[in-house]
């Protein structure tokens, strides 16, 4: 016979189990509260009927009742019986409410309308070890990417992680050229062109419709004159001369970083600096079983790996392959050089040099 099992250990478990499986169908009224601006209505508002909410958004009053009862439910929300009324703290509307706060995480959930959709594809991609490219994600994927980086980059970029790569700061304050590879929507190369006015900037990414975002972002904010944004691959982006070469989470998802190291090196001005920004994530698994790193691993599983697979280059690094496996494809590449500047529970903030 088999060993008894420990029945404790099976509904200790299996109340893990069903507190995820809740989790997961709560994130997609997360995604449908922040799309639908539902959040943003109540922060800031004080309490609300559900009829008072579906006036201050236009929406149907049923579907607006039962959205806050999930709410009430995942605790996102604070009810009060006896006036009928729905709350969201100023603490929670941080995290779901306001895209500029740097605690603002909704954008991790518009992203899981893309993921579910591609299930089917994974499922194949597991069985016979090809990929799932980014550009068989959905327009909710590179929404949702871009509004989970952008505070993290906001509230970091310009004032910690720039000013710790020795002398780049004064480099960009006097001018000197940027390129910014994998830049997305262009939130990071934005970022930095607002605040070094003496500098010129490149974003430069190989999926067409996020370059056309970034383009219209630059011409709203006034910046079109000094940054440029062009569909090119991290391999073979043009220009050289670079004071400045960025890459923000985005190396790990390369079938070649290898190629997009070297390319960096011939691009670098003398004395020029790259800048790779990567997820904090730990290569041995057991030093992932924190939140963040549950959530990073996840991705990786489901997004991150199976775009670099689809690339079929000569690296499939996943976003958790560690600091000694990105240094050592560096240094084949001709950048030798290799300083940890900068450090959160979210990013590893790496300067590399020839």
């Amino acid at each position: 016979m088999g060993k008894a099992l420990d029945q404790d250990q099976v509904m200790a478990f299996l109340e893990r189990v069903m507190i995820d499986s809740g989790a997961a169908f709560a994130g997609l009224c997360t995604s449908i509260g922040a799309r639908l601006g539902l959040y943003e209505a109540m922060a800031g508002a004080g309490p609300l009927t559900s009829p008072g909410l579906a006036a201050r958004t236009g929406l149907d009053e049923r579907y607006v009742r039962e959205w806050l009862a999930a709410q009430v439910a995942g605790q996102y929300v604070h009810y009060a019986p006896g006036t009928d009324t729905y709350l969201l703290p100023d603490e929670h509307a941080a995290v779901l409410a306001d895209q500029d706060a740097p605690t603002y995480s909704a954008g991790a959930f518009t992203m899981l309308q893309s993921l579910y959709a591609t299930e089917d594809a994974l499922v194949d991609a597991y069985r016979t070890g090809e990929g799932v490219g980014w550009g068989e994600h959905g327009p909710a994927l590179y929404e949702g990417v871009a509004a989970f980086f952008r505070p993290g980059y906001a509230a970091a970029l310009v004032p910690e992680w720039l000013p710790a790569l020795d002398g780049v700061v004064a480099g960009l304050e006097r001018g000197m050229l940027v390129a910014d590879v994998g830049c997305g929507f262009g939130h990071s190369t934005l970022l930095m062109a607002r605040a070094f006015p003496n500098s010129r900037f490149h974003g430069f990414d190989f999926h067409a419709p996020s370059v056309e975002r970034a383009r219209r972002a630059a011409q709203e904010q006034g910046l079109a004159d000094r940054v440029s944004f062009e569909v090119a691959a991290a391999d073979d982006f043009p220009g050289g001369g670079y004071g400045l070469i960025t890459f923000f989470d985005c190396l790990h998802d390369l079938g070649d970083p290898g190629a997009a190291f070297r390319r960096a090196a011939q691009a670098l001005a003398d004395g020029g600096a790259c800048m790779v920004v990567e997820p904090n994530a730990a290569a041995a698994p057991q030093d992932n079983i924190t939140t963040i790193g549950r959530a990073f691993t996840a991705t990786s599983a489901t997004l991150c790996l199976p775009g670099a697979v689809a690339q079929k280059g000569p690296h499939t690094l996943g976003n958790h392959a560690g600091e000694d496996t990105l240094r050592s494809i560096a240094s084949e590449a001709g950048l030798r050089t290799w300083k940890l500047a900068a450090e959160d529970p979210a990013h590893r903030v790496y300067d590399i040099r020839p």
